[in-house]
């Protein structure tokens, strides 16, 4: 089945991969992104673990409507957790050698 010594190298491989991924899953909170709306009006901050760090709104727009201002800040932490998730993916795929493909891991 396997070549001799192939089993021991094969799990020695697995091991190492789940190192990284494990310092991979460590380092997503030191990943950070932005996400924008009203033309920078509101700007929220996310970190890889999908927390929003700041959301910042410009006093231009505290003057409108509650509901406008509600719908800013949605776009701008929705656009900033996208902004993020492609980061965390292009940093797990790296960590990963694209080993995993499409497969997706909860929480990621």
């Amino acid at each position: 089945m396997f070549p001799k010594g192939g089993m021991n190298k094969l799990m020695k491989q697995a091991q190492e991969m789940q190192n990284k991924m494990a310092q991979a899953q460590e380092e997503l909170v030191t990943i950070e992104a932005d996400g924008k709306s009203g033309g920078g009006m509101v700007t929220a901050v996310v970190n890889g673990n999908k927390e929003i760090l700041s959301i910042n709104i410009d006093s231009e727009v505290m003057s409108e409507e509650k509901e406008m201002l509600e719908d800013l800040i949605v776009a701008a932490v929705n656009q900033a957790l996208k902004n993020v998730s492609i980061q965390v993916e292009e940093k797990m795929s790296s960590v990963t050698g694209g080993m995993l493909g499409n497969m997706k891991l909860p929480g990621m």
